[in-house]
């Protein structure tokens, strides 16, 4: 009598379904029962298998896509722990990056993406080159992703080079600008509120519209940073103070929609923009305020650390940059004063050697 082989995955057993179409099932103490994607003994197969023996569900979900495509690396990235990790203002910019890219490139396969095709793709938006750039560092993102997949074995964006772009990135908002805004909206208007809320807190779209009386304690503002999870803890400064006791005292939040409805981030933003361009501004956004705000820190000798606490970051790196601004201009208002300083100098002492009888006469002798 033959022997019947042994089954090579087990505590799975066929489970076809109403219509006849053959599923496979898993089932084994202590974890959840679960289907397996993919046909038996394929390699998306044995991958949700041995996924499943260790006991993540999520990980052996049946894919939506077809095995090895963008779309599904995606879904399975948006299933991965690093994207658990991410805070939700992440997650949503994220997704939103995602889905473009999904539309045109979803259904191609990762393992036949090569450097040439990458720089095509990034090269579409060579006009722009932050958007480029920002489209490179989407795609580092999933093709070290489908390595650790082992859909590839080598990141094909190694060797592809950056765009140059403005190092600055947003553009800072200069105090002349900060003056002519406020003088065409008015100190009580709230595009003045909002100016002076960010420039003064630190605060970021997502984070200003959630200000309120709430973040107000002993003449002091304090906000966790949606993007970074960074504490913020300011003193109200006069300049603050000023426009924030024109809030009506019935009203949580400080900025609101029309009807006191709470301000969407995006919506904010747009917002704001069009204060700037009827400013005659139209190249100011509210980013460039934060980065105003560290700049006077910056130009008024604060630390690194100051900095930080200001903009709501974990590192000093960042604020760094903006004590490198100061420090060269100092150094460089140092420098010409000396070079002035010296000029000064050797034209007092001019003079005198005209006056010198005794050095004209000599060299009178001399040159005879």
């Amino acid at each position: 009598m033959k022997r019947r082989a042994a089954n090579p995955f087990p505590g799975v057993s066929p489970a076809p379904d109403r219509h006849g179409k053959m599923r496979w099932r898993f089932r084994k103490k202590g974890v959840p029962q679960t289907y397996l994607p993919g046909e038996y003994g394929s390699i998306e197969f044995r991958k949700a298998y041995e996924a499943a023996l260790q006991g993540s569900r999520a990980a052996a979900m049946p894919s939506r896509h077809q095995y090895g495509t963008f779309d599904w690396l995606i879904e399975h990235y948006k299933r991965s722990p690093k994207w658990k990790k991410l805070r939700p203002i992440s997650q949503y910019n994220l997704g939103k990056d995602f889905d473009r890219f999904s539309k045109v490139y979803g259904k191609r396969r990762v393992a036949t993406l090569r450097t040439e095709h990458v720089e095509a793709i990034i090269g579409k938006k060579a006009d722009t080159p932050s958007a480029a750039n920002h489209l490179l560092k989407l795609l580092r993102r999933l093709c070290r992703f489908a390595m650790r997949k082992k859909l590839i074995a080598v990141d094909p964006t190694l060797d592809v080079e950056r765009y140059a772009e403005n190092s600055d990135g947003f553009h800072t908002w200069t105090e002349d600008e900060i003056i002519q805004f406020e003088a065409h909206h008015g100190k009580a208007s709230k595009a003045v509120l909002a100016l002076r809320l960010i420039l003064n807190s630190g605060a970021a779209r997502q984070d200003v519209v959630k200000l309120g009386r709430q973040s107000v304690r002993h003449g002091r503002i304090a906000y966790r940073r949606g993007k970074t999870g960074g504490d913020v803890d300011l003193p109200i400064i006069e300049e603050l103070e000023e426009v924030l006791a024109l809030v009506p005292g019935d009203r949580m939040l400080f900025l609101t929609h029309t009807g006191d409805r709470p301000y969407k981030p995006t919506t904010f933003g747009n917002w704001f923009h069009d204060q700037c361009v009827d400013a005659g501004l139209p190249h100011c956004a509210s980013h460039g305020l934060r980065k105003a705000g560290a700049t006077r820190l910056g130009n008024a000798g604060a630390s690194e650390l100051e900095i930080m606490t200001f903009l709501g970051h974990s590192t000093p790196d960042e604020a760094r940059t903006y004590v490198k601004k100061f420090n060269r201009k100092r150094l460089s208002d140092t420098g010409m004063e000396k070079v002035s300083r010296a000029k000064r100098e050797q034209d007092l002492s001019n003079p005198v050697e005209k006056l010198d009888i005794h050095r004209r006469k000599a060299l009178k002798e001399k040159g005879n």
